[in-house]
């Protein structure tokens, strides 16, 4: 069984959903948390917010945190996934905002970083991770590793 196999089976015991706040991956991750048959259970929202507007206005990110620490931040993930856990009234949600590439990078924020939040009623967490590879690459891997996040803590 694929950790996907594994997220929607532990959810659907639990009666538990998850949502998704995306940046670079632009609705990959909701699309994958939505592959499988029965994903309607579980899953509420995806949210694509690739602007900063969007961030702020749909997911209620603040423009202090955008213009403090930008788009591509622990900060502004973790208020990505708890406006997303708090709109779609979700057990889990997970944001992922970074620089897929080939442009877009600095010497603080190279091509290839990406920030990761999962929000619980519980708590927040976020992590900042950096892939190579091509556009496409960057953007799967996230994917892949939103989903690892979220299967190792799942409750």
């Amino acid at each position: 069984m694929n950790k996907l196999q594994q997220i929607l089976q532990h959810l659907s015991e639990k009666k538990q959903t998850v949502s998704s706040a995306e940046s670079c991956t632009g609705g990959l991750l909701a699309g994958e948390l939505t592959r499988l048959s029965g994903s309607s259970a579980i899953f509420t929202h995806g949210f694509v917010t690739y602007s900063n507007a969007a961030k702020h206005e749909l997911l209620g990110v603040k423009n202090e945190t955008l213009q403090q620490f930008g788009a591509v931040s622990q900060q502004t993930v973790a208020e990505m996934a708890n406006g997303a856990l708090q709109k779609a009234h979700a057990d889990y949600a997970l944001a992922v905002s970074g620089i897929a590439g080939p442009t877009g990078g600095t010497a603080d924020k190279p091509v290839g970083t990406v920030c990761f939040g999962l929000a619980t009623k519980n708590q927040t967490q976020t992590q900042t991770k950096h892939f190579s590879g091509s556009r496409d690459e960057v953007r799967q891997q996230a994917v892949d590793y939103a989903l690892q996040l979220l299967k190792e803590n799942l409750y």
